[in-house]
């Protein structure tokens, strides 16, 4: 009873408790945000199959601009999963408790890439010395044609580097330079009863290559020039700092 004498005072029920929130769902492998490290990893494989031949000029573009527009690890996966080196860049991570696969080597043997330029120096005397096709080129190439001619085609070269040094010697001989028509060619020379002639041309995109010639022509020539409707799809945008 109350204090009045009006009988008992009813208990007052504890507020109840607010639902628990359900756990969130954890993030499926695939849906995960893919960082710049992700990118450039699947970047560099297709990179190598360009240069093994798996892949077509046209195939590698398109998918070097998928893998650097990719939102998701999802978005990645796919560009590399007709490539025998797939199980390299799987984002996929075992079940819990379930033991790591054994590194192994890979069932085709090692990766094939072009043959590197091992000698820089291409050398034609009385005779001729080209270098064309799918090949790799480094920071610095010497051309040297006495009573010959030397060929440099740079259209369908691998770049290993963001900037290419030709050095040119041409006595009674000639050198021809070729390149994409999308990277940056600068340089010039002297031309002593001789020619040398580069033709300049600055890229749009400001990290694409630069190839750079300089030399000298003596009772000889050197032209160096784009050449029109051969595109480089794409290069090492890493080195030179690009987001």
């Amino acid at each position: 009873m109350d204090d009045q004498g009006q009988g008992p005072v009813p208990m007052t029920k504890p507020a109840a408790a607010p639902p628990a929130r359900p756990a969130p769902a954890p993030v499926a492998q695939a849906e995960m945000r893919a960082s710049d490290a992700d990118r450039e990893r699947v970047a560099e494989l297709l990179r190598d199959a360009y240069a093994e031949g798996r892949l077509d000029v046209d195939e590698h573009a398109e998918r070097i601009e998928a893998a650097y527009g990719a939102k998701t690890l999802g978005d990645l996966v796919p560009l590399t999963r007709d490539l025998p080196v797939h199980r390299e860049i799987s984002f996929e991570k075992p079940p819990l408790g379930a033991p790591e696969p054994a590194a192994g080597p890979r069932a085709e043997g090692p990766v094939r890439l072009p043959a590197r330029n091992e000698a820089p120096t291409m050398l034609a005397v009385f005779g001729g010395s080209s270098r064309k096709g799918r090949w790799r080129v480094g920071s610095h190439l010497r051309a040297v044609a006495i009573f010959g001619g030397v060929e440099i085609d740079l259209t369908d070269a691998v770049f290993e580097s963001p900037e290419v040094v030709i050095d040119v010697v041409a006595i009674f001989g000639g050198v021809e330079i070729k390149v994409p028509e999308n990277v940056s060619l600068h340089g010039g020379g002297v031309g002593i009863f001789g020619g040398f002639d580069v033709k300049e041309q600055t890229a749009a995109d400001p990290y694409a290559p630069v190839v750079r010639v300089k030399g000298t022509a003596v009772f000889g020539g050197c032209e160096a020039k784009p050449r029109r409707g051969k595109k480089l799809k794409e290069w090492v945008r890493k080195q030179l700092g690009a987001d």
